[in-house]
């Protein structure tokens, strides 16, 4: 598809010098950007790129002087990376799925489908579900009994949607994503290790041989407007209550948010983040990758982890966290900085103790 460059200006809210009337088909990093694509060339390092690039127009840092850059037209946003937002979400065709129903794909008879939904090649829909207008449903898709989809929600190749899921509208899921498996809810007939470990803060007692026995997971999950899911994230179905996570929230890709959980709104999560069982969160909470939070703990509004963070206790609102155990950031990189310098103190006290001479009575 073709865009002009005023057309993109506007739909930018971006201010435009040179040629409006030049028309491009993509973007590109500068120096591999054609003649027909729109470079992203936001910071001065990038100005170099340009020179390599054959691109006749680009997005430009504030300041710059697009003529000595060889470009015939260029564009000046306040955000760049929230102009690329923008800008992508029209680049963007998404995943090819054709209109209407696919002759391999199977439904249920009692399933309702909302009008202009695309349903791909060997979906699988069950008995009882609804999904909303203008849905687009990729190959090998399953949706289970009784869930209920909004409208204008993607599910990319090979999303999974357990029985009773209840999705807002605008989700979209990446391929693999799988919401409302069972939870890891086991119990042992007798005290287990765990347990007692947690009472005695380490010590098991007497190690005898334990067997499982599954808790049964009677929720569902419930998930708000405007969420997504990364490649192989997986959202589980609580055990007697729902698993919630609140509107807005972007979870990215090999994420878990396990039974129970209750997630506010507009959450972020990195890759591999994973929360355990029970533990609430409040609404903008962002997590770097490989947080891990500890089950049944709370974690108030606009709360930072960084990457790595291990959280094993409540966290007040708006604190950013880092390290393992979270601490402070501030905190953290105090400790970090005393770790570093603990070699050369340590390298000082066993010079002062060599000489220091001992007396008669030291052994």
């Amino acid at each position: 598809m073709r865009y002009t460059i005023s057309a993109l200006a506007k739909a930018l809210s971006a201010r435009l010098e040179g040629d409006g009337s030049l028309e491009i088909t993509g973007a590109a990093e500068p120096a591999g950007a054609g003649p027909e694509d729109l470079a992203l060339a936001m910071q001065p390092a990038y100005a170099e790129g340009l020179t390599q690039g054959q691109a006749r127009v680009a997005i430009l840092w504030e300041g710059a002087d697009w003529r000595a850059l060889g470009l015939e037209a260029a564009l000046f946003v306040a955000r760049p990376r929230f102009a690329m937002a923008h800008l992508t979400a029209r680049l963007d065709a998404g995943p090819e799925i054709e209109p209407g129903v696919h002759s391999t794909a199977i439904i249920h008879p009692s399933a309702e489908i909302g009008d202009g939904a695309a349903i791909g090649p060997f979906v699988v829909i069950g008995r009882g579900v609804r999904i909303g207008q203008n849905a687009r449903i990729a190959s090998h898709c399953s949706i289970a009994e009784e869930a209920r989809i909004g409208d204008d929600v993607l599910l990319h190749s090979g999303a999974r949607i357990g029985a009773r899921v209840v999705i807002g509208d605008r989700f979209i899921g990446q391929p693999g994503c799988v919401i409302g498996a069972d939870g890891l809810s086991f119990v042992t007939p007798e005290k287990s290790g765990v347990e007692k470990a947690r009472e005695s803060l380490g010590d098991q007692g007497e190690i005898v041989a334990q067997s499982w026995t599954r808790i049964h997971s009677l929720g569902s999950v419930r998930i708000g407007d405007d969420v997504e899911l990364g490649a192989s994230t997986c959202v589980d179905r609580g055990t007697i209550r729902d698993t919630v996570v609140g509107r807005g929230c972007k979870i990215d890709n090999l994420c878990h948010i396990a039974h129970n959980v209750v997630m506010g709104e507009d959450c972020l999560c990195a890759a591999q983040t994973g929360i355990a069982g029970s533990t609430r969160l409040g609404d903008r909470v962002i997590c770097g990758g490989q947080t891990g939070i500890a089950d049944n703990l709370t974690v108030g509004s606009d709360v930072i982890f960084g990457g790595g963070t291990k959280v094993l206790s409540k966290v007040p609102a708006g604190q950013v966290m880092l390290g393992y155990p979270a601490v402070k950031m501030a905190t953290h990189v105090d400790m970090y900085k005393a770790m570093r310098r603990l070699p050369r103190v340590m390298n000082r006290l066993f010079a002062a103790e060599k000489a220091v001479p001992k007396s008669d009575g030291d052994d």
